[in-house]
């Protein structure tokens, strides 16, 4: 198997001081990629902030002869955002690849959850997502090309105690991702999500020792390559954790047809339960809200038909 290069691609790595973001921009310099290295250096729970994360990363990049640019805006910053990108084109002109990797955590359950609470956390790792991803779309589209990696969360796809915020937000982050592959397409645009499972600051005191070195972030990051290298998947859900990796998809059952009008009673719909979740009758993953919409109009026509 030939060796996967990034050879004069410029890619942005959000949240590359450390963890996995920095395990990502390590990579793909050792693979040929010029790397803009953002982090604001903040707290886990996005208090503060420093350049010296991002500066050292850069460091390390050169030693290995590489090329790199260190950024400290915050993510969610419209304005912050825009220099980034400015700075990654008058530097070098191009943005191939784009990570957004930058989060925070502000865990409380529900009950004990405030505004703020939830405020802090979509807007790092939502609206995080989505204003360097706009940003760099219309260079991207001129360029037909652009590889793109949101990162989700396996709170977003399945849940977790104490993480509504950051449940919304990293599920937030593939629905976007569902609507970009589709108008990215026609400019070679691909866009896929990583859900890692690593140990880093934000999940190194709940973890044990074992646990922490069998999940280093440097497992994650081969993953994370083949989903911004040139032939990569799009609208893809990668899981990667400890080397092993797994393929993640929101899938619908066949369903039935219950009625109309006067049939369609919530009694009706009770005693077709059965059919309505029987998972052996799942449908193969939508490529597109459409099909979702084609799968219930199937079960209106074959009614029809009877």
């Amino acid at each position: 198997m030939s060796e996967i290069r990034f050879d004069d691609r410029v890619a942005i790595v959000t949240g590359a001081g450390g963890g996995l973001g920095r395990a990502h921009a390590l990579e793909l310099a050792r693979r040929g990629a010029k790397i803009v290295v953002n982090d604001l250096g903040g707290s886990r729970d996005g208090s503060g902030g420093s350049s010296d994360a991002a500066q050292a990363v850069v460091k390390e990049i050169e030693a290995l002869g590489g090329q790199a640019i260190a950024n400290g805006s915050s993510v969610s910053d419209v304005d912050g955002v825009k220099r980034m990108i400015d700075d990654t084109m008058a530097k070098w002109g191009r943005i191939d690849i784009l990570i957004a990797n930058a989060g925070i955590l502000r865990d409380r359950s529900f009950s004990k959850m405030s505004v703020e609470d939830i405020d802090l956390v979509l807007a790092v790792h939502l609206r995080g997502s989505f204003l360097p991803i706009h940003a760099a779309w219309d260079i991207m589209k001129a360029q037909n090309y652009g590889r793109i990696v949101v990162t989700t969360s396996s709170t977003g796809l399945y849940g977790n105690f104490g993480q509504a915020n950051y449940g919304a937000a990293k599920l937030g982050v593939v629905g976007m991702m569902n609507t970009l592959k589709i108008e990215g397409a026609k400019n070679d645009i691909k866009i896929n999500a990583v859900c890692p499972i690593a140990a880093t600051r934000m999940t190194e005191d709940i973890m044990s020792e074992q646990m922490l070195d069998a999940l280093k972030p440097e497992y994650v990051t081969p993953g994370v390559l083949n989903l911004v290298k040139e032939d990569a998947p799009t609208g893809m859900i990668l899981s990667a954790g400890a080397g092993a990796f797994s393929m993640a998809r929101i899938v619908e059952t066949a369903g039935v047809f219950v009625g109309q009008g006067e049939a369609l009673t919530v009694e009706a719909v009770a005693a077709k339960w059965d059919q309505i979740t029987d998972v052996n009758t799942t449908r193969p993953a939508f490529k597109s809200g459409g099909e979702h919409g084609q799968n219930i109009f199937a079960s209106v026509a074959a009614a029809a038909a009877k």
